[in-house]
């Protein structure tokens, strides 16, 4: 819906292709999110705010303290701050994409993985 957004999702082919062992799962957080019997999530998601891809946790992102005042304001961080308050999940990776696509982003985002995946 948000082109900003995209960013994930056009990156994906390289990324399937340099790790064929991760199976990448696109889906929208609020439908039948979280899959079945996930309980630690690790998501590929556009990060407003940040220079480079990052590794970061809901933690990360407590501070903001935000709370919806319409479902317009609901969104991704919100959801899974619900889900973690209804045990329904026990945390969450997200692998933070930069709105500002630099040229070695590919490069970063293949370096977190792997840190993630040893």
């Amino acid at each position: 819906m948000v082109k900003e957004d995209s960013i994930p999702i056009k990156l994906l082919p390289d990324l399937k292709q340099q790790f064929p062992y991760i199976e990448f799962i696109v889906c929208d957080p609020n439908e039948n999110f979280p899959p079945p019997g996930e309980k630690d999530l690790t998501i590929l998601d556009t990060v407003i705010g940040i220079k480079k891809p990052a590794i970061l946790n809901l933690d990360d992102f407590g501070s903001k303290g935000k709370t919806p005042i319409s479902p317009h304001d609901y969104d991704l961080l919100f959801h899974l701050l619900l889900l973690k308050k209804l045990k329904k999940i026990n945390g969450v990776k997200i692998l933070g994409i930069p709105l500002n696509k630099s040229r070695n982003i590919i490069h970063q985002i293949k370096l977190l993985i792997s840190q993630l995946t040893n």
